[in-house]
């Protein structure tokens, strides 16, 4: 009896010693997904990657990762997949280990729009529990387009130990997405979905939730359709915002470029079709300084726009003064013959700067601290944009201090009211006209400094701003600064919201017939001025 119960036990530890041994003949769960990447089919693919990304295997996503890539390679005679790496090196996918070289025969595993997708969600969901927080928002994305239903248990643990407040807001909807396209989900379950989608608010979510299909539950519907219908309000009032904010920049770059012009037709009374060319030698100022930079001192070029603004006030000023003792000083008085002699000199100006810098347009860099972007709700503003604005300001506010403070100032208020009492008191009024001209200038210059941050450095660009300028300054009253300010903005923000309804051209077409009705009504403008223009 106990040889009997020996024996047994004998055989019973023999077969469990062979079963040892015979295990690792056997493939596991992992081993036989990776394997399906090698049977050329789509359906096998798919199952294969949510195998895959479930199983948190270290290879998992260096696998789709690769999958993407088209870098993951598949023998369908022997059944191997490898991995071709990024540094060029060749990995077994299955269990990690090198290989010399990929068989003939081996291919890239195929992939179609739909497996595509479900790789992005596999990615997302393998990063998810990253421990760099942008990198979990941009998986918690990735899954919030997918809404693949592999991802869910993946989100939820996510979810579950995520601590920062805005990556739990884009895991939740992430999982609001996969849930409301989830086709065993409960109706309670959706209906969540679509109240967090909607407090999304953004396009994607509408497409979402315009996209859901009609097999829904009816409340499901009905709250989709709700949901949609709120978001498109709220679309269309940041729409409103967007178009309020592009209005300001724009009304920033006419209040820039306008500036010095208002000064001179104010003052002066001279129509200077040559103001658009003060704008461009700012802005080739910008470029000459940004090019000394770069081969003399590269750790300058944050620096090299407020290098520029000061150098570029001094050219175009300079430059102004020359025009005024040299051309306009004896067409005083004789508005047409300015106008032609200006713009004559305007087109000889836009010769010399080919000549000396070519017909193409030149490069001007962003400072770092002017590239980038930021949002608020749902616009986006540009750091360029924002400094041009705060930049304007800033130079509108020095002006009228310069105005109201000091001698030069009070001279020159003293000619707009009145040039033959200040001439009367004193005044050299052919000083205050050459240095009145050389401050509109030098404003102009500084303007081109601001440009070249958002346009093309050619020799065109004065042209495209010297009609708009003439426009503020008619428009908000002749040598008014509050007009030109009013009426740059005005006109921004009109021409913004005339755009998407009329389109550029005739919106500008527009915004021209407006204002020649407004001057028909007040013919000297928003802010009258009493001036040498008006007296005449």
């Amino acid at each position: 009896m106990l040889a009997h119960v020996f024996d047994r036990f004998r055989t019973i530890a023999l077969a469990v010693f062979l079963t040892a041994l015979a295990l690792p003949a056997f493939a596991g769960p992992f081993e036989d997904a990776v394997g399906k990447f090698a049977n050329d089919e789509f359906s096998d693919t798919e199952e294969a990657i949510g195998v895959v990304a479930a199983s948190g295997n270290p290879l998992a996503y260096p696998i789709i990762s690769a999958l993407q890539d088209e870098r993951l390679m598949a023998d369908p005679d022997t059944k191997k997949v490898y991995i071709k790496q990024t540094d060029g090196k060749i990995i077994d996918a299955a269990t990690g280990a090198a290989v010399d070289s990929i068989p003939d025969s081996a291919s890239a595993v195929r992939l179609n729009n739909r497996l595509r997708r479900t790789v992005d969600a596999a990615l997302g969901g393998l990063t998810l529990l990253s421990s760099d927080l942008s990198t979990r928002m941009v998986a918690a994305q990735s899954v919030f387009k997918s809404h693949e239903e592999t991802a869910l248990p993946t989100v939820e643990s996510a979810l579950a130990k995520e601590t920062d407040n805005v990556a739990r807001q884009a895991l939740a909807e992430a999982r609001a997405a996969i849930l409301l396209f989830k086709s065993d989900a409960s109706e309670v379950d959706k209906l969540e979905a679509v109240a967090t989608i909607k407090a999304r608010g953004d396009q994607e979510a509408l497409a979402m939730l315009s996209g859901i299909g009609s097999d829904q539950p009816a409340s499901v519907a009905k709250g989709a359709a709700a949901a949609t219908a709120a978001i498109q309000n709220k679309l269309a009032m940041w729409s409103m915002v967007q178009n309020a904010w592009y209005g300001l920049s724009l009304g920033s770059v006419l209040l820039l470029a306008a500036i010095g012009l208002a000064i001179t037709f104010g003052v002066m009374g001279v129509i200077n079709m040559a103001h658009g060319e003060m704008v461009m030698l700012g802005a080739y100022t910008t470029f000459v300084v940004q090019e000394v930079i770069r081969t003399r001192n590269p750790g300058l070029f944050d620096y090299s726009l407020v290098i520029a603004v000061p150098l570029a006030f001094l050219v175009s000023g300079a430059v102004g003064v020359l025009i005024e003792r040299t051309i306009i000083r004896f067409l005083y008085g004789r508005p047409l013959e300015t106008l032609l002699a200006t713009w004559g000199l305007s087109l000889v100006l836009q010769q010399a700067v080919r000549t000396i810098f070519g017909p193409t347009n030149r490069e001007v860099g962003n400072p770092s601290w002017m590239s980038g972007a930021f949002d608020v709700g749902l616009i986006t503003i540009t750091y360029n944009r924002l400094w041009i604005l705060c930049f304007t300001l800033a130079v509108f506010a020095v002006l009228l201090a310069m105005l109201r403070f000091t001698s030069l100032g009070l001279q020159m208020r003293a000619v707009t009211q009145n040039r033959r009492m200040a001439a009367a008191m004193g005044i050299a009024t052919s000083r205050v006209d050459a240095l009145t001209f050389g401050l509109g200038s030098g404003i102009a210059g500084i303007a081109g400094v601001a440009l070249s941050q958002i346009d093309n450095v050619s020799p065109n660009l004065g042209q495209g701003y010297i009609i708009d300028s003439f426009m503020v300054v008619v428009f908000g009253g002749v040598g008014n600064l509050w007009g030109t300010l009013v009426g740059a903005f005005t006109l921004g923000i009109a021409n913004k919201f005339l755009e998407p309804v009329a389109g550029a051209v005739l919106g500008k077409i527009a915004i021209l017939v407006l204002i020649i009705l407004f001057i028909q009504k007040r013919p000297r403008g928003l802010f009258a001025l009493k001036g040498r223009a008006v007296e005449a």
